[in-house]
This record gives structure tokens, C-alpha cells and sequence, in this order.
């Protein structure tokens, strides 16, 4: 470049605003005023860090989201329970965006107890006593929550024995529920004897025969024992037919049967459990711990509680009428319980007004810490809890859930699902409203009663069983019918159940891509899982079959065939033609044949047409002989009525 080329580029470049200046330097106190021209460690330096800061932040921001947690704020720790009112308006603005409004159902949990003049004989005495119940009518749980953690995973064969017949002596005394028709006070010892035919007035009787009659029953040896001869009331009270509840024929009943019942949409359902808040006023004088324990609160949570509002609750014994709002939710998105996020107390004074005490609520920690009184809502007269779909638990876990929270033993917990699993997909989820009815003997000296009745409500569909002993000493439950809740097969024949993957009918096929009926239902699990026989039978196919894989075909009484496909391998020791027993296991999980995934393929014919098997009507495995139809009769009419009493007048309701 000549020196005409390099004077017009200067030129150019002064033209512009450039010029030629100083190189850039880190010593700003060098010459003259640099003008922005050097370099600065310290604004280097705030550059870095604020980029840390954000890769921090956002890191933060990425952890929070996969671990699930909402927030990391700390509840309202200090002291302030107590503040000025403040005068609200009703939001009249609609046009604000706001929360659904989640479905209110109200719940139920009564725990009673009973009294009843039982009659017995005792020493070859009629002996006539006041013997309590304990009645209990409740909602089935609508979320799971600690009470029912640790529970056994849901087994068909642990099913199967726990609702074996209970074996008594034959000459012993059972459950008595012969209930006396009259109350008596005390206990009262009646003899009875056989009354003279001049005793007995004519079908049309005149004023004298009557007053005759009359005075031979005063002057007749009839007398309590051990006391002075006194007039005996002919009659023993009401029939037994007018202690039960006889329908007037009126109305049509039955259960619907091969309906399956769906929501139209399942989105909800499958998503992760959410929160819910429950409304609650206590009925009878209660402990905190006991009420905290009833609803949710594991022992180190009632423990960090009571530690919590040490400082502004008088007293851990809570009055009647107090009422409690508690809100809960999950600790993470994997959670399969809900815990409790928040306690609020109001205790009830005595203008029947209510006062706010003290709210404690969960911290990002794990504890429980004083916070502020949440937003004011109108309690329910009758006890709420939010329905919350994704919380909804199955049927399995929601009866234990209910049971424990009624206090009632594992072993009776556990029969009570086994007397209902034959005809109750225990996996599926329950509805709100759906409801129980126990009644029990009260609890011994070891805490243990005995089991008279149990009626359970799902959807519009309720099942009865009574408990009732024959003279053999076998004592079961039976339904109205005089059939017990035992079908001859079962409809999940492998350990836990499995996991609903396709039911019968017509369907896309996963490999093939074309519509074919499916001839039975897939259940999923684990290669190896152990597979049930459904009923006693006799194996009739053990070999591969295309399509099926391993596959074991079993021949039952009356025409009824079962099949079990997609074996990984068979159990040793079985065969074409060999005896097997329900329960006994016949092969193990496995993905052979036209399989996507290791899961069980479970087939029912009867009289060679394909049947869908979890859905057809199967028979029961025991009815009640014919000889004790009227006793059995007597015995429901009885348990009926003890279900229709009054409370006794010393009660242990508790609304939890």
C-alpha cells in the first residue's frame, strides 16, 4: 500500500470516530485520563460471579423440579397466633382466572356401641343378659395416608387362607346374637313350664273366662329365680320375622352383573396424587394424639405436633365439638401416600360460637412449626374432605386404610377383604361415597372381637355377609342367599394380583397390528412371579402351543376350563393328568410365544366358549345346606336388628 492509499484509509477511518490512541492497560492512574480504555479486575470479576450465580439459581430451579417439591419456603415460624380481625369483601370480580373447585363429599365414621338382651342357655338355665356391640358405619378412606403404610401387598393365596372357615368345638358356644325381644335390667335367669290345658282360653273367651285365666297365671308357680312368685308376661316380645327388615315387595332389587362401569376419561386418574383438605368437629371428648393417630399423623408426627403448640395449647385433651381442618398432600411425585401438610384447631365456646387456637404446618425439613391461621372458610355442619381423583386409592388399600382407622386387628382386616376379593376387583379404585357397615363383639382383654357382619357399598352395589356356625362346628360368612363370598376359581391367579394390561375382547394386537378378540385378560408382572391354579382341577395341556409359549390348560367340575399362557417355565413335579388344589402353583411369569413384555395370559371357558374372567358370573364355592335356611333366616333378622338400635347411652363415637 502506497502512502496515497494509506492517507485515504486514515482519513476513512477518522471520518468515522476512529483514531489512534493508547493501547489498552490494567494501571488506570497511568497517563492521562484513560477514558474507559482499561481493564478492570473488578467488573471481570462481578461478570464471573454472576454468571455462578445463575448456573446456581437454575441448577437449583432443575433440582427442586425433579425432586419434586412444590417449594422451599419455611411455614410461618413466628410466634403470632393471635390477629386483628379483617373485614372482607366477597370477590364479585369472575373475570379473574381462578382455581377449579375441587368435589366435596361428606364422610362418615361412626364407632358405637350397642346393647342388646341376649338370650342363652347357661348351666341348662334360659339366662337372659345385656351383652354390648360395637357397630361401626363409615365411608371407605378416600386418600391414603400413614395408617395404612406397611400393609401386605395385595395376594390372592394369602387371600385364600385367611378366609378359611373358622373351626370351633361342636357342643361350644359361639357368638350368640339370639336377641331377646324385651330389654331387661341386670341379668335375669327365666324357667319355664309347661303350661296346664285348662291354662289355655277358647279362641272366643267371655269377661270371667278372661279374669279366670288371668288369676291361675298369678297363682301359677311361674317366678323369677331365687325371688317371689309373681305374674310372667306371656309373651317373649316381637317375632323374629318382626326384628328383621322384610321388604314390601314393592321395588325390584339385583346386582348388575357383566357391567363394566369407566370414566370417560382416565387422565386424571393417572396422574400423581395431589391435595386435599378434611373438615372434621369432634363428637366425644378426645386426646390430640389419638385424633392426630386416626387421621393421618404417623407417631414422630403427632410427637413433633404436640412438641409445636406446647407453648399456646392449654391442653392436649381436646372438648367436644372441637373442630379440626387439616390439609394434605405428597412429599414427592412418587409418593404413594399423602401426608399432612397443615393443623388448625378451633375450639367451641360456650355461646356456641368458635374460636381460632393454633395452626402448625410442615416445613421443606421435615417438621412441624407454628404458622398462621389459613384462609377463613365456613365449616360443614357434617363432616367433608375433598375429592381429590388422583388420591383415590383401590379398594384394597382403602378398606385397610378405614380399618385401621377404626382400630380393627390386621387378622380381621385381612378377612374382611378376603370375603369380598372373589367378587371385587380389589385393584381398582374406589368412588366417593362408598361406604362400610361393621358389627363386631366388643373387644376382649386382648383387644380382639369377633366378627358378626360386614356390608360393603361400591358405587350402587351392596354386598352383605352374615356370620353364621353349623353343627359341625365350621363357621362362615354368608350372603343373604346363603352362599359365601367364595368363588370356586379366582379371577387373578398369580402372586399380587398382576397389572390389568388388556382385557378380553376385541382389541388392536401389539404385534400384528390387526383387530382380534382377545380371548382372555393379560395381567403384568415381574418374569417369575409364581402362578396360581384358579380352582381344583386336573391339568389337561402342558406344553408349548404357538402363540401361547408355555402354556397350561386345567379342567374343572361342571364345564370349566382355565388356561394360563406365556410361561417362563412350568413347576416341577406336574404333568398331563396330574391333581391339583387352588392355590397350588402350576408355572411361573414369563414372555414365551407372541409376547411384548413378561406378563400372564389368563383364559375361562365354560362348556368351550371363551368367557370374559373378570367380569362372568361364576358359581360359589360353598352354600349353606338346606336344614339351617331357617335358622340362618333368624340369625340375619337378628343382626339386622342390632344394626337399626339405638346407641347405647355411654358412646364412643368419634368423628375422625
Amino acid at each position: 500500500m502506497n502512502a496515497a492509499q494509506r492517507n485515504r484509509h486514515a482519513a476513512l477511518l477518522k471520518a468515522t470516530g476512529f483514531e489512534d490512541s493508547p493501547a489498552l492497560t490494567v494501571q488506570s492512574t497511568d497517563g492521562e485520563i484513560p477514558h474507559g480504555r482499561e481493564l478492570s479486575f473488578a467488573w471481570l470479576t462481578g461478570t464471573v460471579m454472576t454468571g455462578l450465580t445463575s448456573v446456581m439459581l437454575m441448577g437449583a430451579a432443575l433440582y427442586v423440579s425433579f425432586q419434586g417439591q412444590d417449594t422451599f419456603s419455611t411455614a410461618y415460624e413466628a410466634l403470632q397466633i393471635a390477629r386483628p380481625k379483617v373485614e372482607t369483601q366477597a370477590v364479585t370480580d369472575m373475570s379473574a382466572k381462578s382455581s377449579r373447585v375441587r368435589p366435596v363429599s361428606a364422610t362418615r365414621s361412626d364407632l358405637e356401641i350397642i346393647e342388646a338382651s341376649i338370650r342363652a342357655n347357661v348351666d341348662g338355665r334360659d339366662m337372659i343378659r345385656n351383652q354390648p356391640f360395637m357397630r361401626i358405619r363409615a365411608t371407605l378412606a378416600t386418600a391414603a395416608t400413614s395408617l395404612s403404610d406397611g400393609i401386605p401387598e395385595y395376594d390372592p393365596v394369602a387371600i385364600l387362607n385367611a378366609t378359611q372357615p373358622i373351626e370351633v368345638a361342636a357342643d361350644g358356644i359361639d357368638v350368640n346374637t339370639d336377641v331377646y325381644g324385651a330389654e331387661v335390667e341386670g341379668e335375669v335367669a327365666v324357667r319355664l313350664a309347661d303350661m296346664p290345658m285348662t291354662f289355655v282360653p277358647p279362641r272366643a273367651i267371655s269377661d270371667q273366662s278372661a279374669a279366670a285365666f288371668v288369676r291361675g297365671l298369678i297363682e301359677s308357680n311361674t317366678s323369677i329365680v331365687g325371688g317371689a312368685a309373681t305374674l310372667a308376661y306371656a309373651a317373649l316380645g316381637p317375632s323374629v320375622r318382626d326384628l328383621g327388615r322384610i321388604g314390601d315387595g314393592s321395588t325390584i332389587g339385583g346386582i348388575a352383573e357383566n357391567v363394566t362401569v369407566v370414566p370417560k376419561t382416565t387422565i386424571a386418574a393417572e396422574a400423581g396424587l395431589g391435595r386435599s383438605e378434611r373438615f372434621l368437629t369432634l363428637r366425644e371428648a378426645a386426646a390430640l394424639p389419638d385424633v392426630l393417630g386416626k387421621n393421618g399423623f404417623s407417631a414422630n408426627q403427632s410427637a413433633l405436633v404436640i412438641d409445636a403448640l406446647r407453648n399456646v395449647l392449654r391442653d392436649t385433651n381436646l372438648p367436644a365439638s372441637t373442630r379440626l381442618r387439616i390439609l394434605y398432600g405428597p412429599l414427592s411425585r412418587e409418593a404413594t401416600s399423602l401426608v399432612p401438610y397443615r393443623l388448625s384447631l378451633y375450639e367451641p365456646l360456650a355461646d356456641g360460637s368458635y374460636a381460632y387456637q393454633a395452626t402448625v404446618a410442615l416445613t421443606d425439613t421435615g417438621q412441624y412449626v407454628l404458622g398462621i391461621e389459613p384462609d377463613f372458610v365456613e365449616f360443614p355442619e357434617e363432616d367433608t374432605e375433598e375429592i381429590n381423583v388422583a388420591n383415590l386409592p383401590s379398594v384394597y388399600r382403602s378398606i385397610w386404610e378405614t380399618g385401621r382407622k377404626h382400630d380393627l386387628d390386621d387378622a380381621t382386616i385381612e378377612r374382611i377383604i378376603g370375603m369380598y376379593a372373589y367378587d371385587v376387583d380389589m385393584t381398582k379404585k374406589i368412588s366417593a361415597g362408598d361406604g362400610i357397615e361393621i358389627l363386631e363383639t366388643v373387644p376382649d382383654a386382648e383387644g380382639r372381637g369377633e366378627l358378626l357382619y360386614v356390608a360393603l357399598t361400591l358405587g350402587s352395589t351392596t354386598r352383605k355377609l352374615y356370620r353364621f356356625g353349623t353343627d359341625d362346628g365350621v363357621v362362615d360368612f354368608y350372603d343373604p342367599d346363603g352362599e359365601t363370598g367364595k368363588r370356586f376359581l379366582t379371577r387373578r391367579p398369580l402372586e399380587g394380583g398382576g397389572t390389568l394390561r388388556s382385557r378380553f375382547g376385541y382389541r388392536i394386537h401389539p404385534i400384528f397390528k390387526t383387530r382380534r378378540l382377545h380371548t382372555g385378560v393379560d395381567l403384568a408382572a415381574r418374569s417369575g412371579t409364581p402362578i396360581y391354579a384358579a380352582g381344583d382341577g386336573v391339568i389337561k395341556y402342558y406344553k408349548w402351543q404357538s402363540g401361547y409359549g408355555n402354556k397350561v390348560e386345567l379342567q374343572h367340575v361342571n364345564g370349566y376350563e382355565t388356561a394360563y399362557g406365556h410361561m417362563s417355565r412350568y413347576a416341577d413335579g406336574l404333568s398331563v393328568g396330574s391333581r391339583v388344589r387352588q392355590g397350588q402353583i402350576i408355572g411361573y411369569v414369563g414372555s414365551t410365544g407372541q409376547s411384548t413384555g413378561p406378563h400372564l395370559h389368563f383364559e375361562i371357558k365354560i362348556n368351550g366358549n371363551l368367557v370374559d374372567p373378570l367380569s362372568v358370573k361364576l358359581p360359589k364355592d360353598n352354600v349353606l345346606a338346606q336344614q339351617y335356611q331357617s335358622e340362618f333366616a333368624r340369625t340375619m333378622a337378628q343382626i339386622d336388628d342390632l344394626m337399626e338400635r339405638q346407641p347405647a347411652p355411654v358412646s364412643v363415637a368419634q368423628a375422625n
